[in-house]
């Protein structure tokens, strides 16, 4: 655990010395991110006009409302997501992308984005379907499967970008790739996620007894700049964490599609991404 810990951190520090190169990278998630807060805006009013008297929307309204605002949020983190990891390759071949450089990319492939965002969705609304339907044993299988799912297509955005396929055929990419270069029977290994998560536990760490001491001082104005100092930190934590992962997707993709290390990047670092299942 803790060697794979220690990888995770390099795959951080790693991404993080591209992502210093190029820190307008950051404008890929930020975009993703307001943006789903638009669309999320934009769906509460029909949730909220069609809604029965007890806020629930009547039978098959909600699935096609809930399939459209999947179908809606997925094109939006893959369109970006796409712009992200299109940026990334350049400067991982030693180029110098810009904002532009990731959009135009993205909107290259836009209609491959968004029939992959149809599939995405698709396969999102049958497991959510069946999770509704499914006792605690069969709610643990769905999300097994989910997570089957999210490991066998870890690799479509980098295909979409960097490779002339369609959606269903970037899918059957990704998984290709994966077992080619990690085996048959792979799981994910420790990633920059799981460094994520454990900067977000001592952000709060830190800011518990800040707070603690702020009330104790009975400030509002104290109390008002630490909490929202400590969500500042949160939101620019996820946009930083998001922009590394797209980073390290694409390293992982030259790795598993082209054989060829970017600079900065080691090779077991990402052999590391995937392991043998014992």
């Amino acid at each position: 655990m803790f060697k794979r810990l220690a990888n995770s951190w390099r795959l951080v520090k790693a991404s993080a010395s591209v992502l210093s190169a190029d820190k307008e990278l950051v404008v890929f998630p930020l975009v993703s991110a307001v943006m789903l807060v638009l669309v999320t805006a934009t769906f509460a009013l029909p949730i909220f006009l069609t809604a029965n008297h007890a806020g629930h929307l009547q039978g098959a309204a909600s699935y096609v409302v809930a399939f459209l605002f999947y179908l809606v949020s997925y094109f939006v983190i893959f369109f970006c997501n796409s712009a992200l990891v299109g940026a990334a390759l350049i400067r991982l071949r030693g180029g110098d992308p810009t904002v532009a450089d990731g959009f135009r990319i993205a909107s290259g492939k836009i209609g491959s984005i968004f029939g992959y965002a149809l599939i995405a969705a698709t396969v999102g609304m049958v497991l959510r379907a069946l999770q509704e339907r499914a006792g605690f044993i069969g709610k643990i299988v769905v999300g097994l499967i989910g997570m089957a799912w999210n490991l066998a297509t870890f690799l479509v955005v980098p295909v979409l970008v960097a490779e002339d396929v369609s959606p269903v055929d970037a899918v059957k990419r990704s998984m290709s790739l994966l077992k080619k270069t990690w085996g048959e029977q792979v799981i994910g290994g420790f990633s920059i996620g799981a460094v994520g998560t454990l900067a977000t536990f001592l952000l709060i760490l830190i800011f518990v007894p800040l707070l603690f001491l702020a009330i104790a001082s009975q400030s509002t104005g104290l109390i008002v700049a630490v909490v929202i100092g400590f969500v500042g930190s949160l939101m620019l934590l996820a946009l930083v964490n998001a922009t590394l992962s797209g980073i390290y997707t694409a390293a992982v993709y030259r790795y598993a599609a082209e054989g060829d290390i970017a600079n900065g990047f080691e090779p077991e670092m990402v052999q590391e991404a995937f392991r043998p299942k014992k």
